[in-house]
């Protein structure tokens, strides 16, 4: 059995971005509490726990005693300046393209006009991009969410950074049929979400089964898992290497391995080898 590991997978930059500024904190002897678990990954998670790193769910679980961590996701600024009042240092480690998506948002609340936001409402991601235009920003699943929406005023139609391209154009279609002036359309998934996802797809239509290593709360692994499966049904989203079912493997002569942007690399070669090894029987 043959291991293909797609062109483009594992950690992105915003995520590698995050673990390398709060390892930098630990390197500098601070006490490290990052709001939110840091990344989509228990076992990273785990590793950075082991080191030292733990996680508070609010900011007045901080104090000047520690140095508190942004993850990618981004927060409110409401979060953000209550986080510095709290905490003796705030490490900003919010995804520079998430942040680009926040200051549209703002850019175009400041000027009266509508935010539509295509992606999850539940979303750490989303619930930041809200809070910067509070009283203008919408959050749409998909299209058919927008028919939902009042009558829209100029919008500004943006995109969480880990959604599939299809539903965000369905979903910027849709907006125009809301609107009384042409929306503004900012493609704002990030390159590296669009690239994982198109080298997945590509490979999944030459493999007899597929596996796509990160978590069940990971977005951008769920949206993995649908390209995959567009492509080729036996496939699979997996943690690590022990849910390899090796049932799911009878006949397969390739297998595809693709990863979402929270998984790091020893995990990704953890599952490979263990292939590689069931390859061997």
């Amino acid at each position: 059995m043959e291991v293909l590991l797609a062109n483009e997978y594992g950690f992105c930059f915003g995520v590698e971005r995050a673990v390398e500024m709060t390892e930098e904190a630990l390197q500098q002897g601070a006490t490290v509490r990052t709001l939110g678990p840091l990344i989509h990954n228990t076992q990273e998670i785990y590793r950075l726990t082991r080191e030292g790193v733990t996680a508070v769910e609010t900011p007045d679980e901080t104090d000047k005693s520690v140095t508190a961590v942004i993850r990618a996701h981004g927060v409110t600024p409401e979060v953000q300046r209550e986080l510095t009042e709290r905490a003796a240092q705030v490490i900003d480690a919010t995804c520079p393209f998430v942040t680009r998506v926040q200051r549209l948002a703002s850019r175009a609340a400041a000027q009266g006009r509508h935010v539509v936001v295509v992606g999850s409402p539940d979303h750490p991601e989303m619930i930041g991009v809200k809070g910067y235009a509070p009283d203008h920003a919408f959050v749409v699943r998909d299209a058919s969410e927008v028919e939902n929406l009042p009558p829209l005023h100029a919008p500004l139609v943006v995109s969480q950074t880990t959604l599939k391209l299809k539903t965000f154009l369905e979903a910027a279609e849709a907006v125009r049929a809301k609107a009384d002036k042409e929306p503004e359309v900012v493609n704002t998934i990030c390159s590296a979400t669009r690239d994982r996802q198109d080298a997945a797809r590509s490979l999944a239509g030459e493999v007899d089964a597929f596996y796509v290593i990160g978590s069940r709360h990971s977005s951008n692994s769920m949206k993995l898992l649908a390209v995959c499966k567009e492509q080729c049904e036996r496939s699979f989203l997996i943690e690590t290497q022990d849910e390899i079912n090796e049932a799911d493997l009878a006949d397969a002569e390739r297998v595809g391995v693709t990863a979402g942007a929270s998984t790091p690399n020893w995990l990704i070669e953890q599952v490979i080898e263990r292939l590689r090894e069931i390859g061997k029987l």
